[in-house]
């Protein structure tokens, strides 16, 4: 191994010039998405915006009122039902308070909030219907939804609130004293232990109503009103289509997670402001799943859970649910991780660079992450130029032994399927290189299953202070080049590990 005066040596140099390269914040602002996308070191078009036709109608001409008390659900609704039958067009929602239900995106329609337009998503949790997706499956309807949709368009400088603290529970240990007690003295209920707040009886108790339910052979939406508090939705839910837009908005305080969508072809979501609150539970901010073609430019994150994710589950690729993915100048602040991939990794992924980002204050900077059970083959990763600070546990972590554990439930220590039989998860072929990571509590963790090892990951020009080096088990040909960590606590790396490192 080499020597630790040999790590600092370089380290310093590199940390310099990649910190005089970022400069104050978002590295390469003078660089477009173009650019970014004809860098990917994988065959990806440009995606051209969702073409939308040039008629503009405006909210307040089918009832709407913008004064935060008169709910306007159906004027949301007219005016898109009316845009749409006239072949489509924008929807702009002007300056003022506009407190609503559930809002369905159409084809053709960009959704358009003008500076100073606050879409306030209704607390009345009865505004949002259960709603059947599959056999004996429900879910609640999401606050802005679409299905099937081709040209949609979220656009403007507004802001969409979606009164997530009125559906999530909150647990005690991440909030101060005082934050604790504001909210347990305002209403709701706590778990037997007092660890959790719930903001209703029914939100506690949904998942027991849940499991018993699973013994009756036929379901329906009125079966799983009672747990609708439990089943809180997602907040900007777009599933199946093509061309669709996300720019400038910003989306805050969801239910769960912010904006999730799913089996997209052509997908944007630039210069917008993805934000929960670091305590909201399950509050990732942006999680896209199973998607070809994506571009996530110049945004600016804040999550209670994953800050900017990969999924591919619900695709029916094989080994190629999620591709052709670029992600380029965001920043991610807190959340449990910057870029993050899984947990949910069966249908598999390939094809994603990301490039000049910066992580500040995320649990953990690069986050991959699945299990058995829900795994599969995740290959062709390319990830350069991030900078990250302020890391609280890891600034790389591989993890095929994840394991999701909601409010109310403790973690219990194993793979899902500890024989390693169902979808199994793979992580090879990453490139991470052009990295600096300016304090962490560990530089890498890797943790394989004893068959399927994490393997063929290369490391180059990476620079890393951190308490602790590089642990892990069950990896198998990690290449570091010019790799320098300086650490606290010694060993560097792990000699258990050594053997499978390639310097």
């Amino acid at each position: 191994m080499r020597k630790i005066s040999f790590y600092l040596g370089c380290m310093w140099v590199l940390a310099a010039a990649v910190s005089s390269t970022y400069g104050q914040g978002i590295p390469g602002k003078e660089k477009d998405a173009t650019w970014y996308i004809k860098q990917a070191p994988f065959d990806m078009n440009v995606i051209a915006d969702p073409v939308i036709p040039a008629r503009v109608l405006n909210l307040k001409d089918f009832g709407g009122v913008g004064d935060g008390k008169v709910l306007n659900t159906g004027a949301f609704a007219k005016a898109i039902a009316a845009c749409t039958a006239a072949g489509g067009g924008r929807v702009i929602v002007p300056a003022g308070v506009w407190l609503t239900g559930p809002i369905e995106l159409k084809s053709n329609i960009d959704l358009h909030l003008e500076q100073g337009a606050l879409v306030q998503f209704s607390g009345d949790h009865s505004q949002y219907p259960i709603r059947q997706t599959g056999k004996n499956k429900f879910d609640v309807t999401p606050p802005l939804w679409g299905r099937d949709v081709q040209n949609v368009a979220i656009t403007g400088k507004g802001v969409f609130d979606g009164n997530g603290q009125t559906w999530r529970p909150l647990k005690k240990e991440k909030v101060s004293a005082a934050q604790w007690n504001d909210v347990v003295s305002a209403g709701g209920v706590l778990s037997a232990n007092g660890k959790i707040w719930w903001p209703s009886a029914e939100a506690m108790n949904g998942d027991a109503y849940l499991t018993a339910l699973k013994g009756k052979a036929v379901l329906s939406a009125e079966d799983y009103l009672p747990a609708r508090d439990f089943l809180r939705p997602k907040m900007v839910v777009i599933s199946g289509g093509k061309n669709v837009l996300i720019d400038g908005p910003t989306f805050r305080n969801s239910p769960m997670f912010i904006i999730n969508p799913g089996q997209i072809e052509n997908l944007i979501i630039r210069n917008s402001t993805v934000h929960n609150d670091h305590w909201a539970q399950n509050g990732d901010a942006i999680d896209i799943s199973a998607c070809r073609n994506v571009l996530i430019y110049n945004n600016m994150v804040n999550a209670g859970d994953d800050g900017i994710c990969m999924k591919s589950s619900g695709s029916t690729a094989d080994n190629d649910g999620l591709s052709n993915v670029v992600i380029a100048q965001c920043t991610v602040l807190a959340g449990h991780g910057g870029f993050v991939i899984g947990s949910n990794t069966d249908a598999g992924m390939k094809n994603i660079f990301v490039n000049n980002c910066l992580f500040d204050g995320t649990d953990i900077g690069i986050r991959v992450k699945s299990n058995s059970g829900r795994g599969g083959l995740v290959r062709d990763v390319f990830v350069s130029d991030i900078l990250m600070r302020n890391i609280i546990k890891d600034a790389v972590q591989f993890d095929t032994w994840y394991e999701d554990v909601p409010a109310g439930k403790v973690a219990k220590g194993k793979s899902m399927l500890a024989d390693g039989s169902g979808k199994i998860p793979e992580f090879t072929g990453f490139t991470i290189k052009n990295v600096v990571c300016e304090g962490a509590q560990r530089a890498m963790f890797f943790r394989g299953l004893k068959d399927t090892p994490v393997h063929d990951i290369t490391f180059e020009n990476v620079s890393i202070i951190a308490k602790d080096g590089v642990q892990g088990e069950a990896v198998k040909n990690i290449v570091f080049k010019n790799v320098n960590i300086k650490v606290a606590n010694q060993p560097v790396i792990d000699p258990s590990i050594d053997p499978e490192i390639k310097r």
